[in-house]
């Protein structure tokens, strides 16, 4: 189909009647012009091209980390996350990957950012990109790269010292990627620090959900603190925490949470590691997750002219380790698997076990 042509108009319906009173158009120069007028004292402004590491014409339409937040989406990296473990291997369609971490993440820091005046595309921008650092089988990875950087393996870091750099992302935009874990030094932005609270609210209430409805545990499990402060359900306790957030940050000006429910949210996270991620099948899912990945590793740094794209590396130098590693750190959970089996001759038995295989 062509659309259906008017006078002037070709409209994508035949009925179509909405209709704007033709307005000005909203470019980058009349939003950061809004932002200036609207966003909180404190909050991030958008400004031209923005802080990149490589100079850059200020786009047109877009401040710059709505650009960020863009590029981000677009990205190979953003789109494997879909293939990337969360909490188990070989989740199930209802079960969380990284990808869909990533989107309630941003949905949670934008409600976050809307509700106390903060820059919202900045914090989506963020929030898009914190996990793109992780390799395949979630958490476990970090244990099995940790073992050829003398550096180590951090997440946040490599999402935005490795894996992002291409995108030439504002510095704002790395900061809050690279340091969104509680470990890491604070973030430079409130933005970075909303991001920050976002994800341990969401993968807290989210990684319960799933748990629930894998048959891990039942919604009875859950701590009688944790019910009685933020509710039963995964929406009411994303709704009493991201509150929280908001009226801390109102009548404190800080990022923060009251005490009472942050108490609550450590509770559900501790009880998160003792009855999920640290129960006996996880903890064998991960040492199957290390054991693959650490061979490819291995096997990738004595032959470097297997990886793609790279050439010249001398075997088992600096450089052919942090290749390897950046090349399998970027597969996804399944192509990380199959490769092992087509290059290692590795044994399907070996390989992490999904869910129902665990029960």
């Amino acid at each position: 189909m062509a659309g259906h042509a008017g006078d002037t108009v070709v409209s994508a319906h035949r009925d179509s009647a909405a209709a704007l009173q033709p307005p000005a158009v909203r470019d980058r120069r009349a939003r950061e012009e809004l932002e200036a007028l609207t966003l909180t004292p404190g909050a991030t402004r958008s400004s031209g091209a923005g802080n990149r590491a490589r100079p850059e014409e200020p786009d047109p339409e877009r401040t710059c980390f709505e650009r960020d937040r863009d590029r981000i989406l677009h990205s190979t990296a953003f789109r494997r996350l879909a293939g990337k473990t969360q909490v188990v291997v070989w989740p199930s369609d209802h079960q969380r990957t990284r990808l869909t971490h990533a989107l309630e993440v941003m949905q949670v820091a934008s409600s976050i950012a809307r509700g106390v005046g903060a820059n919202i595309a900045l914090t989506e921008a963020i929030a898009l990109g914190h996990d793109c650092g992780h390799g395949p089988g979630g958490h476990a990875s970090e244990d099995a790269f940790d073992l050829f950087l003398a550096e180590g393996y951090d997440h946040g870091p490599w999402g935005a010292d490795v894996v992002l750099t291409g995108l030439n992302l504002c510095a704002e935009t790395l900061d809050g990627v690279r340091n969104h874990s509680w470990s890491r030094p604070a973030p430079g932005t409130v933005e970075g620090e909303i991001v920050s609270w976002a994800d341990r609210i969401a993968y807290c209430a989210h990684d319960l959900e799933d748990a629930i409805h894998a048959g891990i545990l039942r919604r009875e499990d859950t701590p009688a603190e944790v019910v009685e402060v933020c509710g039963r359900t995964q929406r009411e306790q994303l709704g009493v925490l991201v509150r929280s957030v908001i009226a801390t940050v109102v009548e404190h000006g800080r990022v923060g949470m009251d005490p009472v429910t942050a108490h609550a949210l450590a509770t559900l996270r501790a009880f998160n590691y003792e009855r999920i991620y640290t129960r006996p099948e996880s903890v064998a899912q991960a040492s199957a997750v290390v054991d693959v990945l650490k061979a490819l590793v291995e096997h990738l740094l004595d032959r470097p002219t297997l990886l793609p794209e790279v050439e010249g590396l001398a075997p088992g130098s600096p450089e052919a380790v942090r290749a390897a590693v950046t090349w399998v750190g970027g597969m996804t959970d399944r192509y990380a698997f199959d490769t092992a089996i087509r290059m290692l001759d590795w044994d399907p038995d070996r390989l992490p076990k999904g869910i129902e295989a665990l029960q």
